[in-house]
């Protein structure tokens, strides 16, 4: 019951925001699409302007403007101004919110499958991820999601592999031996890092930089991109590629609000996910090897941890989540051609 009232207030509050400043849920739920009204899309993203995030958001904008001949346009909310990850998930949900481009963590709240994303090294390399998410395996989650979360996977961008923050070097699974890490609220990764010896502690990402900056929690994982983009560097002096996960990040929209679109503005709202997808991914790319060098000036220690010292740790992780996701879609996963 609370976190019913919780989401219809929010959905109350952005509704009345987006009444105030003119933007666009009502435009897509307009049932003349040929009044010539402009539909403004509000896209949701949890960076700030000019992360990797933004690059994407705004290359399917100006696509989307494009192929509509600026009939459809996109209005970028910044810095999870509409609500955090999973409330934004809700919101798109129940048609109270259009699009956003967020992380997949909380995904496995509706989809079980989605968590096998945390599953510590489950992949092998970002082209191994691309293949999974590109073919059949991502095509079948993305429609389970539809259907449970009503909500549409357009395309894939990424966080990528993550890194883990901190104030003291990760050399080996022994250093984080009671640290509390921040994990976003998914049951995968709090057994991951109990596994590895730590105090996973689920927060959400607005609270994180704060919580960073008291104390409350001792470090994170996330992409170098966003460790840069959110300035985490003024609050942690060293960072560890433990990289032992992929975190990918839908392009989703509202399937209420996409369903209630004509089949042309339908059809150029998935050429414009097509079209930002690859250009999303590449900024990822980009950003980590600025962010990289941007946070070593800055004075962060970059260290590469014994992986496989975290890697033997991670059997009862696997021997948990493995009859819950599925031990054949795991094995396909892992034994996927690419």
């Amino acid at each position: 019951m609370k976190k019913l009232l919780k989401v219809t207030s929010l959905a109350a509050a952005l509704s009345l925001g987006l009444a105030g400043c003119g933007a666009s849920s009502d435009s897509a739920n307009d049932s003349e699409k040929d009044t010539g009204k402009q539909i403004v899309l509000d896209l949701s993203i949890p960076e700030p302007e000019g992360a990797k995030f933004d690059i994407a958001a705004k290359a399917f904008k100006e696509e989307l403007e494009n192929l509509t001949d600026d009939q459809m346009s996109v209005k970028i909310h910044y810095n999870n101004a509409l609500g955090g990850e999973r409330e934004v998930f809700e919101l798109m949900g129940i048609n109270s919110l259009d699009m956003g481009i967020i992380s997949a963590g909380p995904m496995g709240g509706w989809v079980t499958e989605f968590n096998m994303f945390d599953l510590p090294f489950l992949l092998d390399n970002r082209e191994h991820a691309y293949a999974v998410l590109d073919g059949e395996i991502g095509d079948e989650l993305s429609q389970k999601f539809e259907d449970a979360a009503q909500v549409k996977v357009l395309g894939w961008v990424e966080n990528g592999f993550v890194a883990t923050s901190s104030n003291n070097a990760i050399n080996s699974v022994k250093d984080v031996k009671g640290l509390k890490v921040r994990v976003q609220e998914n049951e995968v990764q709090i057994d991951t890092w109990k596994a590895f010896g730590a105090d996973p502690t689920p927060m959400a990402w607005t609270e994180v930089f704060t919580g960073l900056q008291q104390g409350v929690i001792d470090g994170h994982s996330n992409s170098l991109a966003t460790i840069q983009s959110s300035k985490i560097y003024e609050v942690q002096s060293h960072v560890a590629l433990i990289e032992d996960r992929f975190s990918p990040a839908p392009i989703a929209i509202s399937k209420g609000i996409f369903d209630g679109l004509t089949e042309d503005q339908q059809e150029a709202v998935l050429k414009a996910a097509e079209y930002a997808e690859p250009i999303g991914r590449q900024a990822n790319q980009d950003k980590i090897a600025e962010a990289s060098e941007f946070i070593q000036k800055e004075g962060v220690v970059i260290t590469e941890p014994d992986r496989e010292s975290f890697k033997a740790k991670v059997e009862p992780v696997y021997e948990k989540w493995a009859p819950k996701i599925g031990e054949d879609m795991i094995d396909r996963v892992q034994n996927f051609e690419y």
